[in-house]
């Protein structure tokens, strides 16, 4: 069951499309019915729980479903996918043919035209295009792998079983970012 509408509140951004406001028509985790959204160009931009929230936009053949938020000044666009739980917000930009899913978060004024990705080996690992953050730590790909020829140590032993499921999930995101 669709949660939203689109509203007559339209504006046009800076590609010359018209984004129209969104409006919540049930009561849901979201808020209450007629409390509004975001921007989308058109209802097939959201689907699912997921909701498009303050100032952010959604436009051209992106989506965003599953349980995906995009909040903020967030702009989704292109042929973008946003779902699962992931999350878009603040500035960011996600845009191409990029995928944000799983509990991935994209945010700041962080520009992704790739996929990103959280994996849960030991911690949550998240790929962007420009650097991997696993659990606290983000390092950009060459200092991740500066790091895994190291002798480096942050809490994990490198002699201990844990250390191999970092190296590996490491490795892993490592691969897919030469994609």
């Amino acid at each position: 069951m669709k949660h939203f509408k689109l509203t007559k509140e339209s504006k046009v951004n800076r590609l010359g499309i018209t984004l129209f406001r969104i409006e919540l028509i049930i009561d849901c985790k979201h808020g209450k019915i007629g409390q509004k959204g975001g921007w989308i160009e058109k209802e097939e931009n959201i689907s699912g729980n997921a909701w498009v929230y303050d100032n952010a936009r959604v436009y051209g053949n992106a989506r965003v479903y599953g349980n995906a938020r995009v909040s903020g000044n967030a702009e989704v666009s292109g042929d973008a996918w946003v779902y699962g739980n992931a999350r878009v917000y603040g500035n960011a930009e996600v845009s191409g043919d990029a995928w944000v899913y799983g509990n991935a978060e994209v945010s700041g004024d962080a520009t992704s035209t790739k996929k990103v990705f959280t994996l849960n080996f030991v911690w949550n690992l998240t790929l962007t295009d420009l650097h991997i953050k696993y659990g606290c730590v983000q390092k950009t790909f060459q200092e991740w792998r500066h790091w895994l020829d190291s002798d480096e140590e942050f809490e994990t032993k490198r002699t201990c079983k844990k250390f191999e499921l970092i190296k590996m999930s490491l490795e892993l995101a490592l691969k897919q970012a030469e994609l």
